[in-house]
């Protein structure tokens, strides 16, 4: 879990004569994940593709375009099929004709309805002027204008013209049609232009535009019609020929995958080599499949296991029998075979392996939450694992209510059952894992949506432990600040163990010295902080949170440590501090005060959260049920059977009125309130609490010791869904 699967590199070289049998054979396994030739050795150079490549491609992006047009899903698909070269050539042509010329059919018909919707707009323009059409045009003496503008400013324009001897302006509001006299379209344009006035074109014809209108609203319901029925033929050929597609697509794949793949190997005249990497535990299979399929006429080499550095380079190199000592030279010269000789390994590449993530089922969707940063390189330790320790427990923390985590857990069960996609089926599965802590945190809280009820049903009305939201239990808040604080410290201090793991390739010293310095200094710090050394400043609930007596929300009794444990802490904090100072310079003096000190200050955020939405909860439960204050607890006045001495009533609750008619709009208010403000503070969960989590996890904890940077896994071969094998 800690560490990726186990890669190694291997080599496969020979004649060319046999390379497509190999190209097969490889493509059949799915195990090789080829590195690609740089051209680099020379007498090798980047192989060709094979005959057909350029065909299999242009295929292929037309298959992807129908896809496209037609709209296909792979829901679409039916079952598998057997997808000839013949039917590549014949149907494929004739399925192309058939979308093309129904996509012009479409795209015709959708071009002429946006055409006569702008006739359909400018004609209701002119209805709304009211003058028949043959009225607006055909004049000798008289200029026309019409559109929409302000009937006075367009008045006093034209009375101030000029260049007209009368001037008239007919219409309804904004709804003009401006005349001139005599005649002249220029000096008209011009009167208008300082006006508010947005000239409108003239259509053809004469006559009531109301009639245009109709007959234009008629021709628009004919062409819908037409186009729908078009719409029709395109979902039924869909159906007829989705299958075929995506068949053809995936084995178009599949043959540009194979006819490329010489791209990525060395050749030379007569031969070949590929290099690429393997799980370690798949090496015996892949040669005894390659050598199955052409015998002896190839090498293979399993040219190492090894761990890597930051530079790429082998820290670890384990013999592995058969890789020769050829193998072990920098850029072991590969020869070509002809009479009898074979190809010798290649060493083309000295860099990371690609990363395959080993973690179980139940682990496997907080990968998703990791790749946000980046994959962990190979030589990384995985986070994964402690990011499924942590993120849902500080989750259900800060929301702790059973009722949430009910929801949470169908939401990301929903999401998990329902959906194809890994990301989002990954985060299906965080969010059943963080709703299952906040139904488990819920119930020691005893609370339901934010009720206590919950409390007197599973605990007899005493929960194990509070929020710290009500004045009778301020204790429990403090006593969560303190949590939060020693949550950060020991957060911190597990992301620098990591981290002197993944540093010890540099050697026992260096690590100790770049990861161990930040151990001391953590440590250090805080043992001093939580000691009575200098009390005096330090917030007494600090030592008496989880002490004992009535002052102590969880009595363990914790009251400090000693002054002899502070300046230990001390001690140890000054020796942290010279050690990161000769490890990493002089950025040690800041970063000592923000990373030791003001990064486990920051998870406080997870108590702030924890009382932020209880109030939140608790607000809209006030505002439904009413509640009252006594010895500073709140009682819920709807679920009371008998009333306490109130303090006083904080509210009175919209669901306890008296008269039959304030009952019953009281109930509707209550309801509509109670549904929504839930729902506000379900979604304000994820986003308040998801989002401090997933911030506590990448800024404070990740920033520890974690870089990223791997390269995904990506094994040569296709998973087969639509196609049968050939």
């Amino acid at each position: 879990m800690l560490r990726p699967e186990r890669m190694s590199r291997v080599s496969v070289a020979g004649a060319k004569r046999v390379m497509t049998d190999v190209i097969e054979t490889v493509h059949d396994l799915d195990v090789l994940h080829i590195t690609e030739y740089d051209g680099s050795f020379e007498g090798f150079d980047p192989g060709d593709p094979a005959e057909g490549a350029d065909d299999a491609s242009d295929k292929l992006v037309t298959v992807r375009a129908l896809e496209s047009t037609l709209g296909v899903e792979p829901e679409d698909a039916g079952p598998t099929r057997l997808v000839t070269d013949e039917a590549l050539e014949s149907d494929l042509e004739e399925i192309r004709e058939e979308v093309n010329e129904l996509d012009d059919r479409r795209d015709a018909l959708r071009t002429d309805i946006r055409n006569v919707e702008e006739d359909i707009e400018r004609m209701e323009f002119f209805v709304d002027l009211g003058i028949d059409l043959d009225l607006l045009s055909g004049y000798d003496s008289l200029s026309v204008a019409v559109g929409n503008g302000d009937p006075n400013s367009v008045s006093t324009a034209l009375e101030s013209a000029d260049a007209f001897d009368a001037t008239e302006v007919f219409g309804d509001g904004n709804t003009l049609a401006a005349f001139a006299y005599p005649a002249d379209d220029e000096a008209l344009g011009d009167a208008l232009v300082g006006t508010d006035f947005a000239a409108v074109d003239m259509p053809d014809g004469d006559g009531d535009p109301e009639t245009y209108l109709s007959e234009l609203r008629h021709r628009r319901q004919q062409l819908e019609s037409r186009l729908s029925t078009v719409e029709n033929e395109f979902e039924e050929l869909k159906l007829d020929v989705g299958g075929f597609l995506l068949a053809a697509e995936e084995k178009l794949t599949v043959e540009v995958q194979k006819r490329e793949a010489p791209l990525t190997f060395a050749t030379t005249e007569n031969a070949f080599v590929a290099e690429g990497w393997i799980p370690t535990e798949d090496v015996d299979r892949f040669e005894s499949a390659l050598r199955s399929a052409v015998g002896d006429h190839l090498e293979i080499d399993e040219l190492e296991r090894a761990d890597y550095d930051d530079e790429g380079h082998p820290t670890e190199r384990e013999p592995v029998e058969g890789a020769g000592d050829q193998a072990a030279d920098d850029g072991a010269e590969a020869v070509a075979a002809d009479g009898g000789r074979t190809v010798g390994p290649l060493t083309m590449s000295e860099g990371h392996p690609p990363v395959v993530q080993d973690n179980p089922g139940g682990i496997a969707p907080f990968e998703s939450l990791v790749e946000v940063i980046n994959r962990p390189k190979y030589t990384e330790l995985d986070p994964t694992l402690a990011l499924f320790l942590t993120f849902p427990l500080f989750f259900g923390f800060m929301i702790g209510d059973l009722g949430y985590g009910i929801l949470y857990f169908i939401a990301g069960y929903g999401i998990w059952s329902r959906l194809d996609k890994p990301t989002l089926k990954s985060l299906g599965g965080v969010g059943m894992w963080a709703g299952g802590f906040t139904a488990v945190f819920g119930v020691l809280y005893g609370e339901i949506f934010g009720l206590h009820q919950l409390g007197e049903i599973v605990w007899n009305g005493h929960p194990p432990i509070h929020k710290g939201l009500q004045p009778h239990y301020v204790a429990f808040a403090q006593a969560w600040l303190v949590a939060s604080l020693v949550a950060g410290v020991l957060h911190l201090i597990v992301g620098r163990v990591i981290d002197f793991a993944n540093n010890l390739h540099h050697g026992l010293w260096d690590a100790f010295a770049e990861s161990g310095s930040w151990i001391m200094l953590t440590a250090g710090i805080w043992l001093w902080v939580f000691s009575t050394q200098a009390r005096g400043p330090k917030p007494e609930f600090m030592f008496t949170a989880f002490g004992s007596g009535e002052a102590a929300a969880i009595p363990l009794g914790f009251t400090g440590f000693s002054p002899t444990v502070g300046t230990a802490g001390l001690v140890l904090t000054a020796v942290g501090f010279v050690l990161a100072i000769y490890a990493e310079g002089g950025i040690a003096l800041v970063e000592s005060i923000t990373q030791a000190f003001g990064h486990v200050v920051s998870y406080t955020r997870l108590a702030a959260v924890l009382l932020a939405k209880a109030g939140m909860a608790l607000v809209v439960n006030l505002l439904v049920f009413g509640a009252t204050l006594h010895e500073g607890e709140f009682h819920f006045i709807f679920f009371m059977d008998h009333a306490p001495n109130p303090d006083y009533v904080v509210f009175a609750g919209l669901v306890n009125g008296s008269e039959p008619v304030m009952i019953a709009l009281g109930w509707l208010a209550g309801i509509v309130v109670l549904v929504a403000g839930h729902l506000v503070v379900l979604v304000l969960g994820v986003s308040s609490a998801g989002l401090q989590a997933v911030r506590l996890e990448y800024v404070e904890f990740f920033g520890k010791f974690y870089e990223g940077g791997g390269t995904a896994y990506r094994p040569f071969g296709h998973e087969r869904e639509y196609t049968a094998e050939d």
